[in-house]
């Protein structure tokens, strides 16, 4: 059996701790914040033995070093970590890892950052995605290009469309608001933003995300709608996703 513990970190993150009951392997999905990470894990009685990075940015692998120091975990992640800390294996895409009997598969989901990954576990109908794709959103463009962030998020629509969608960051409000803007006649999104100022009122987390519920009301997931090109001006899914992504950064 697999136990996902999700528990918010630093002003905005999500940490997760992913544990197989079988063999009592426990895995850091990034680590943002070692010393919250070791907590949660001790409440849980759960032993860490390894971490799965996304990508390098400080608040998803910045917490590898101590956390290894404090538990001799292995580190697996994208060959840009090691410019912040060592890896013991460095993953590209179609790479697998393991927790136990469950494997996780290694997508590249580059465009955030150029080597940006998600870990697609298939046996569990989850995928964590990092900051490649939010509820509502996507990832700045801090080192990708249009075309490459497009094809990225292409693969993540070829997912089940049950897959779950763990995201790193509590931004749905902020990504819904523009999500309205982009695509305001979207009778689904309209009901999907209520549930969210609903849940965000009562201080809930909105993540994880439905993939399939993602695919008809994110907008950077639909840049290869044609209303949303035409609206977008895009002739290409790649041009309409440029536009929408630029749209939201002055937003």
């Amino acid at each position: 059996m697999l136990e996902i513990h999700q528990f918010p970190c630093l002003s905005d993150n999500y940490g997760y701790l992913v544990h197989d009951t079988a063999s009592g392997e426990t895995t850091c999905i990034d680590t943002p914040d070692a010393a919250e990470y070791l907590k949660q894990a001790e409440a849980k009685g759960w032993k860490i033995t390894q971490i799965w990075n996304t990508h390098w940015h400080p608040d998803h692998a910045g917490g590898n070093e101590a956390i290894k120091a404090a538990t001799g975990c292995a580190i697996s992640g994208p060959a840009e970590v090691t410019k912040i800390a060592p890896l013991d294996r460095e993953l590209t895409a179609d790479d697998t890892v393991a927790l136990g009997d469950h494997v996780a598969k290694v997508i590249d989901v580059s465009g955030h950052t150029n080597g940006h990954i998600a870990f697609f576990m298939p046996d569990d109908g989850v995928a964590f995605v990092g900051d490649s794709v939010f509820a509502l959103g996507c990832g700045r463009m801090f080192e990708g290009e249009p075309q490459q962030f497009w094809g990225s998020l292409s693969r993540i629509k070829t997912l089940p469309p049950e897959t779950m969608l763990y995201c790193a960051h509590e931004y749905t409000a902020s990504n819904a608001k523009f999500a309205s803007h982009a695509d305001p006649d979207n009778a689904a999104l309209a009901a999907y933003v209520a549930e969210i100022a609903a849940k965000r009122a009562n201080d809930e987390p909105t993540v994880p995300a439905q993939l399939g519920r993602e695919l008809a009301t994110n907008p950077f997931l639909r840049a290869d709608d044609p209303a949303m090109q035409q609206r977008w001006g895009g002739a290409t899914p790649a041009e309409t996703f440029a536009a929408l992504r630029s749209a939201k950064d002055n937003f």
